[in-house]
């Protein structure tokens, strides 16, 4: 946590207000992509919005989401479930991780491979984006920006200031394998590329993402003048940008039916896969709970019956359920209260909501005065400090904040 606290922001000049420095670089560390620059009302100096931003500026902004993501892959595999907290137990249930199937003996080690992955997709993601046409200089910051599935842009119109498919699908294939367990990746380059197909929230993310695709495309097509591949490449780009929490985009997609915006809000609670980069609650605790919601329906028609919660061939401990609805709870808590806190200061309530789920999930774009072609500049500065706030909790897994503010982690 100690980019927060640098003074860059400030010292240039692009954000001389204290609120919306801070608002800018918690963005940035923990890969939310929501940004306060682009409106000249807020930002006179800035009157091109990020495109007015001196090249170090830009590159400062990707580079703390680069570390911030590497920061929360190393924090969610290495780490917690060392610690036993915020549900993340379950990887040594689902994904054979670090921790129950010794990927690597220590935690330096396990954090030294991760390193190598995360670095390995960038430099790849990199050099693809500079011979498809992108300058050098936009390729690395796209490229320290998707990883990390953060969404910082050196454009206003983020990836749609780019027209080539070639760059599209590029970023949208990194994107995918940012919201992909590391430990997964690691296999695969160590040949065990199957293991991708053994995983159970791996299947489960390919098909939220597929069907939510074919859905949209359909909808837009039909409402829209006929099929297209543009219609086709936009569908999937949002869906796998809001579901990988990377927050890019190429079309206004507040422009489409609210059926479509009631599905992307949806996918910004799910989020992607558990040991990636992505934000929300994961994939793989959604599942969990709803795997749990329907033992419970069974267990009102045979009471005295023992019926265990499993997730592909493996049985899912009591323990972890019960940790998963804490996780659950909390998340929902902290997104009603965020979502009060805005409205009563006059937001309106779509923009709030929109606000919060993203702050959360740790997204970036919203919905309503928050949207993909808008910005948080006018938001109060209290509400900055809120957001802030969510967007911490959010990338560290709730917990891990929470319990600071526990008595008994003082004694």
């Amino acid at each position: 946590m100690n980019y927060i606290k640098r003074p860059e922001w400030i010292l240039s000049g692009a954000i001389p207000n204290i609120a919306d420095a801070f608002f800018e670089s918690m963005s940035g560390v923990t890969t939310t992509g929501a940004t306060i620059i682009g409106n000249p009302m807020t930002l006179p100096n800035l009157p091109h919005g990020i495109e007015s931003l001196p090249h170090g500026i830009l590159f400062w902004r990707s580079f703390i989401q680069w570390i911030g993501g590497m920061g929360i892959i190393v924090f969610t595999i290495a780490i917690l479930p060392l610690l036993g907290i915020g549900g993340v137990q379950m990887f040594k249930a689902e994904v054979p991780g670090p921790v129950s199937d010794k990927l690597r003996p220590r935690v330096k080690e396990t954090a030294k491979i991760l390193w190598l992955v995360y670095v390995g997709f960038t430099v790849l993601e990199m050099l693809l984006l500079g011979l498809g046409g992108m300058t050098w200089f936009d390729a690395i910051c796209h490229a320290f920006t998707t990883m990390p599935t953060g969404g910082f842009s050196t454009m206003n119109a983020s990836i749609g200031g780019w027209t080539s498919s070639v760059i599209h699908y590029i970023i949208i294939f990194f994107m995918l394998m940012a919201g992909v367990n590391f430990t997964l990746h690691f296999r695969a380059m160590s040949g065990d590329v199957k293991s991708y197909f053994r995983d159970y929230e791996f299947k489960i993310y390919i098909g939220i993402i597929l069907l939510v695709t074919f859905v949209i495309f359909i909808i837009i097509s039909l409402s829209d003048g006929g099929f297209s591949h543009i219609k086709f490449r936009d569908s999937l780009f949002q869906t796998v940008s809001i579901i990988t929490t990377t927050g890019y985009g190429t079309y206004d997609y507040e422009l489409w039916s609210y059926f479509i915006q009631f599905t992307l809000i949806g996918l910004m609670f799910i989020g992607a896969m558990g040991g990636s980069t992505g934000g929300g609650m994961k994939i793989i605790r959604v599942f969990l709970i709803i795997k749990h919601s329907l033992m419970e329906t069974r267990r009102l028609l045979h009471a005295r019956a023992i019926i265990p919660i499993r997730i592909g061939n493996r049985y899912i401990d009591e323990s972890i359920i019960r940790n998963t609805l804490g996780f659950f709870l909390f998340y929902v808590a902290i997104f009603a209260l965020t979502s009060a806190s805005l409205t009563a200061m006059g937001i309106d309530i779509t923009s709030a909501i929109g606000a919060a789920a993203s702050a959360v999930g740790n997204i970036g774009p919203a919905l309503g005065a928050f949207g993909p072609t808008d910005n948080y500049a006018l938001l109060p500065d209290i509400g900055k400090w809120i957001l802030s706030f969510a967007m911490l909790l959010g990338r560290l897994e709730i917990f891990t904040v929470l319990i600071l503010f526990s008595r008994t982690y003082w004694r």
